[in-house]
Order: C-alpha cells, then structure tokens, then sequence
C-alpha cells in the first residue's frame, strides 16, 4: 500500500508518499518528500510567528501536495496527518486538507502524533530497529526519552520540565545576537570556539514535578537554568569591557560561549539516553527531531555508542527536521493496526504520545 502524508505541525508545509515494501526488516521505502520552509519569513521576527505560519500553510499546501504526487504516484491508498502537537492554527491547515483529500479520494484517513513521526523516521531510513531500544525525540518544542519494546508503541520515560533543548538553542542564539534559528548557527560558531572556556553548570533536577509520573529510572530534562547562567554571564561580560547598547562581544568570545553552551546540552542530552539505556536493558538507542542534525550531537552520541556497544540509530538529515516522510511512514504503522481516525478528527495542540 501507499500512504499520503501531510505535516504542518508548525512551520514547515510538507508532502510525502511512503510505500510497503513486504520486507520485515526494511518495511516502508520513500517515493517522494516535499518540504517548503517558512524559515525567511520568520527570522524577520526571531521566532515563529503563530498567524503567519497558518497563513503560509494555506498558501503553499496545495502546490506542496501535487509536487509530492507527481514526483511519486498519483494514486495512494490512506491519508495521514499530524494532529498534534503544535500550533493550533498550522494544524488545522493540515487537517482540514487531509480531511477533503481523503473523502474526495474515497481512502481511509489516519491521525499521527508528531513525535510518533519522528521516532518511525529512524524505521524509514534504517529498517526496524533493534529492540528493546531508547529514543531521544530532540527538537525546538520537543526534548523527551521513550522507550519501544515492540513496533508502534512508546513508552515516555522521561521529558524536559521547561525550555526544549532547540528551544534553548534559539534563546541563546538571540541573547548573542546570530539571528534565526539559533541551532545551525550555534552548532556552526562552537567548532571554532574553546567548549570549556566558560563553566556553565550541568542541569541538575533537585525536586519532583508533580505533573510528571513517579517512574523508577525517570530521566528528566531542564535548560531554562543555562539559558540563564548564559544571559547572566553574557551581562557581567558586557558590564566589565563597558560595551554600550547594541555593541557584541568580541568575535572569539562569542564562539567561546557558544562552543561551551553546546557542550553542557550534548552532554546533558547523551547522559541521559545512555542511562536510560543501561537502565531499562536497551539493546540499541537512537535520536531523532531536528536537534539530531547538531553535528556535536551525531559526533559525541556515535563515540559513546561504540564504546557501550549500543546499535545507534540517527536519520538523515533531510528526516531530521520536520517532514511528511516520516509522519506517511507512522501513518502506515498505524493504519495496519487498525488505528483509522473519523472524520471530526480536530487538532491538539498538546496531544500526548
């Protein structure tokens, strides 16, 4: 069979077509993958702006659509869509056209969960994984551990009580003035700095979050404690070499902080996985979201691997970041299951996996 994916969970409006392929091992091959990016709209802003990436979704979903179709096949068998979590107004662009396809089509329709998508993006570029295996989902809204003891289901394990680690990324790139977003920029100015230059603190979680679950072996994240020791320690340097409004730090020094700001978030971030792991008994880890595309992250993640023998799992970076692919390829998981959505399927903007 082949499935239709459409994902517009925030600012990227993507079209895929994912096939079976009838082998265990390798289960879904990929026919076509469009991606139109809002990010030149945004970076005017800083961030991305909630009405305005609805509105491009309206703009460019259908062209986004047609090039998936043409590139891959005209025909297909299901629709799936993200139904959350994101932003309301971009989710509902999405649904609403994956909805009209799939009733003009006369083909069932299937809900995906974002983070689903992510974690089967590993599946679609490496074939199934290893099993039991740990999962860091790691992106701009998203930074959490889920454990897979068998295809299709996910266990939440653990997940950050505050900033995402992209989104830390962003607020650090902003804090220096790099402009938007801060990951590519961050990722690409720490090789030329000194990482141990400034001693930012590891986060240590201290207190129990009463919205989370008393798991044994939990591993939760924060980064809003070093995003502040960043923004402290860039006001103190400012103050001592009296720089005036507007006027960066020297050159160096911002490649230094951002050399030492992304050393304490891959380590934090590859500490926990690899705990996780020895915890529950892991025979293969992965990673996934758009922050598995840090080079820091891929580097760090494939040395330990080796060193614990653990199997990692990481995609390519064209299935890092948001796309269809991937959510074509949950949809397929979900749809042999016999996991259809009805036609009142709405978007949740905090939609639990």
């Amino acid at each position: 069979m082949i499935i239709l994916g459409i994902e517009t969970s925030c600012d990227e409006t993507a079209a895929a077509l994912v096939a079976e392929t009838g082998d265990a091992a390798r289960p879904w091959r990929l026919l076509s993958s469009v991606v139109a990016s809002q990010v030149d709209i945004h970076r005017e802003w800083g961030g991305v702006v909630p009405e305005l990436s609805a509105r491009q979704h309206i703009r460019d979903i259908c062209g986004v659509v047609e090039r998936a179709l043409e590139e891959g096949s005209s025909s297909f068998d299901a629709v799936a869509v993200t139904a959350g979590p994101g932003l309301v107004g971009s989710l509902l662009v999405g649904i609403s056209f994956a909805k009209s396809l799939a009733w003009s089509r006369s083909v069932p329709l299937v809900s995906v969960h974002h983070l689903a998508g992510h974690i089967e993006s590993l599946v679609l570029e490496h074939g199934e994984l290893d099993l039991p295996a740990i999962v860091l989902v790691v992106s701009g809204g998203h930074t959490s551990l889920y454990r897979i003891q068998q295809p299709g289901a996910y266990e939440l394990l653990g997940r950050t009580r505050d900033d995402a680690a992209g989104e830390a990324y962003d607020k650090v790139a902003k804090l220096l003035g790099l402009g938007y977003p801060g990951g590519p920029i961050i990722d690409r100015l720490a090789a030329m700095g000194d990482d141990r230059a400034v001693p930012f603190p590891k986060p240590r979680l201290t207190h129990a979050d009463r919205n989370a679950p008393a798991l044994p072996g939990r591993r939760d994240f924060s980064f809003s404690g070093l995003k502040t020791s960043v923004l402290r320690h860039v006001a103190t340097r400012r103050e001592s070499l009296d720089l005036g409004q507007g006027d960066p730090l020297p050159d160096q020094e911002i490649k230094n902080i951002c050399a030492s700001f992304q050393r304490v978030v891959v380590e934090t971030l590859i500490d926990r996985l690899f705990d996780a792991a020895r915890w529950y008994g892991a025979r293969s880890i992965g990673i996934a979201g758009g922050v598995s595309a840090n080079s820091r992250l891929r580097e760090d993640a494939r040395d330990r691997a080796a060193v614990r023998e653990y199997r990692l799992y990481v995609p390519s970076l064209a299935l890092s970041t948001d796309n269809a692919a991937m959510i074509a390829a949950a949809g397929v998981r979900r749809y042999r299951a016999g996991q259809l959505a009805s036609w009142d399927l709405n978007a949740e903007a905090s939609m639990r996996l």
